[in-house]
């Protein structure tokens, strides 16, 4: 790799208003195209014809792209943006991202998720030199959601001024917290199966029938069911049976639950963030991690959540359902 000009950098932008905006987010865009670095703008229309106005003809050196679009999915725009870095860096170049994350009609599962990515990309872009700006309109979003940006990101920006945030945390420490928060108890009325000799043939039937029932579009019934395929072979491997599979129906989503008497190991991340290739399995996290199975698994399903303990290890995943309008169905990718 190419050693770029400066280090990795994640920061974050409050702003309660354009002024603030753009007094942050301008000098940022401009060094980027002076330097000669890919410069990218992840935002809303609003904002980025504002950033277009006041960056004049330097906006012809940023790549504008939507938010709605790139924020589709924690894992897999990790993924791209992370290949986006790599590439740049290769090439002797850095790349400068401007990402507002779309924070607007997520529910709180999938913004816990989305800030997990945001704790993560400190581990994940370290080595890339890739310089990070994200914007937070504070007058905009619940309280919770900023106080979680400076949790997870190590530097906040004051006009063309960083700062550090006193109550960053590392992001494994973030996680590991994460990890540690129970899960509801599946519904009384999930179909459940205890299984002592699993045959991997039926197992994937009886998942697939149900998902079908569900109504999960045929693509995502394909990823849920090389997902679950991947989690069980897991269990089988690492766990201590009998192991329980569990399925049912929350309002928008489909889960599927494995659950076992092992226990993994805490604080690894549990696939977070993509391994290299290359690297030891276990070259992730402060505890291993770095498994391709459980990376692969997150980027199938709309969300996965793990817990491990002394009662065992429990492997939820989720796929969106299609929504319902006017009595019809809409199809909605997990």
């Amino acid at each position: 790799m190419v050693a770029v000009s400066e280090g990795f950098s994640h920061r974050v932008l409050p702003y309660a208003g354009a002024e603030e905006l753009l007094a942050g987010a301008v000098p940022f865009l401009r060094r980027g195209v002076a330097d000669g670095d890919r410069v990218m703008a992840v935002t809303c229309l609003g904002t980025e014809v504002l950033l277009r106005d006041a960056l004049g003809g330097d906006a012809a050196g940023v790549e504008f792209v939507r938010a709605d679009s790139w924020y589709a999915h924690p894992s897999r725009t990790m993924a791209d943006c992370l290949g986006d870095a790599e590439d740049a860096a290769g090439g002797g170049r850095r790349l400068r991202l401007l990402g507002e994350p779309a924070w607007t009609h997520r529910d709180p599962l999938e913004v816990r998720e989305w800030q997990r990515a945001e704790a993560m990309t400190n581990v994940a872009f370290a080595r890339t030199g890739a310089a990070l700006l994200c914007p937070y309109p504070v007058r905009a979003l619940p309280a919770a959601i900023v106080a979680g940006a400076r949790k997870t990101h190590p530097e906040t920006v004051r006009g063309e001024t960083a700062l550090p945030n006193p109550g960053y945390l590392d992001p494994w420490t973030y996680n590991a917290a994460c990890d540690t928060e129970p899960l509801p108890p599946p519904p009384p009325d999930a179909e459940e199966l205890l299984i002592d000799v699993v045959d991997l043939y039926w197992l994937r039937m009886l998942v697939g029938d149900y998902a079908r029932t569900a109504l999960l579009p045929d693509d995502d019934v394909q990823r849920l069911l090389v997902a679950v395929t991947e989690v069980m072979t897991n269990a089988i491997r690492h766990g201590e049976g009998p192991i329980a599979l569990r399925l049912w129906t929350d309002p928008g989503a489909l889960v599927c639950e494995v659950a076992d008497r092992g226990r993994w190991r805490a604080g690894t991340g549990f696939g977070l963030i993509p391994p290299r290739i290359g690297e030891p399995d276990d070259a992730a996290g402060p505890d291993g991690g770095g498994r391709f199975g459980l990376w692969a698994v997150r980027m199938l399903c709309a969300l996965v959540q793990i817990r491990t303990g002394e009662a065992g290890t429990v492997v939820r995943l989720r796929l969106k359902l299609p929504l319902r309008v006017d009595g019809r169905l809409s199809t909605h990718s997990g």
